[in-house]
């Protein structure tokens, strides 16, 4: 089973529905039970760092995802500020991440002609190779929409990279844990082959 966790973020349904589509089998829960049970973690997130991590530390939540991902080892993907949520922390705030990437989140740096937050659709460039990218198209474009970027301490943890006017990382990727900075359920077609993919793990 693949588990969307709900605790009170993110676009739930709209990820629900794009699993769907690839015919996954995909449930939304905040149950603890539920999270024990899952194959798959979903990990959405949308707004401020701060907000966003005590909002999922008061669910309860954390031991049981805890144990998932570092002692069952089962993949889990982190979206937006759910991708940011696996690293140790943002300047955007002062809560710790779940450090499961060493990597820190700053404010994407201001370009001529360019506005943060970085909004809209961007394309993407693959930095390794891995299944979960494997079948994207060479046009592959996803929907943005975020002020914060991730630096990965290690280079080898980038999936994939966006510009806007400085390097983005657009997904990241260790072991079992993976994270994309983009909306995939907002992604149309290329957000529907990420999701297949992931849940083909």
């Amino acid at each position: 089973m693949l588990l969307i966790i709900d605790y009170g973020v993110g676009n739930l349904g709209s990820i629900l529905n794009m699993f769907k589509r690839v015919g996954a089998s995909a449930l939304i829960s905040s149950r603890p039970e539920d999270v024990r049970a899952a194959d798959k973690l979903v990990l959405p997130g949308i707004g401020a760092f701060d907000n966003v991590m005590t909002q999922f530390r008061a669910s309860g939540l954390e031991q049981d995802l805890i144990k998932k991902v570092l002692e069952e080892r089962r993949p889990v993907l982190g979206i937006c500020v759910g991708m940011q949520m696996l690293g140790n922390g943002s300047e955007e705030g002062r809560e710790s991440g779940f450090g499961w990437l060493d990597a820190h989140c700053e404010r994407i740096p201001d370009a001529p002609g360019l506005r943060v937050p970085h909004m809209g659709w961007n394309h993407v460039t693959a930095v390794k190779p891995h299944p979960l990218t494997a079948t994207l198209a060479d046009d592959a474009r996803f929907y943005f929409a975020h002020s914060y970027r991730m630096v990965c301490k290690d280079p080898a943890d980038a999936l994939l990279v966006a510009n806007h006017g400085s390097e983005i990382v657009s997904a990241v990727q260790r072991e079992n844990v993976y994270g994309v900075q983009f909306h995939p359920e907002k992604s149309h077609r290329f957000g529907m082959e990420l999701f297949r993919q992931f849940a083909a793990l």
